[in-house]
Parts: C-alpha cells; structure tokens; sequence
C-alpha cells in the first residue's frame, strides 16, 4: 500500500542479501515469502524465490528455502494468483 517491503537477511556462511519482499501468504498455518533481490534494473527479470517461515530452537523467525517440489509448486501456484490474478471477462 505505502510501497516496497524490504529485509536484510544472512546466509550460513555470513553473506548478507537485501531483499524486496513482493508477498506474503499463508497456506495450511504456515507463512510463505515471496521475494526478489533488491535493486533490480527496470529492465531486468528478477528471479522470484518463495521462503517458508520457521522458528529456530529458540523461537526466532528462520526463512528456509522449500525443499519439497510439492509443496513449492502449490505455494508458487498460490503467490502467482495473488501477484497476477487472471481478470474476469
């Protein structure tokens, strides 16, 4: 509504990345990101990843990538509806 949605994160190996966070949903009580590499040129098709919120052992938020291609392509299928809905004839 007040514009672009942007988070720091960092990796295991200490590497930081900006991100622009494009979505958020819920799909059976979990929440799913979908999110693209902050400052892309105009020109430029970023490539959209989808996280899957977690918590840690300690009970701090933990974005991981999906592993199963089953649940990925739901959650995918689901962001994209949201993100580009087909209009209505």
């Amino acid at each position: 509504m007040f514009g672009s949605d942007f988070m720091t994160i960092v990796d295991e190996d200490g590497q930081e990345y900006e991100l622009e966070v494009l979505t958020s949903t819920e799909v059976d009580g979990c929440t799913y990101l979908a999110v693209i590499p902050a400052g892309c040129e105009e020109n430029e098709i970023p490539e959209i990843s989808i996280l899957k919120s977690e918590e840690d052992e300690n009970g701090e938020p933990l974005l991981c990538a999906i592993e199963d291609e089953q649940e990925l392509q739901r959650v995918y299928d689901i962001i994209m509806d949201e993100l580009y809905p087909e209009e209505e004839e």
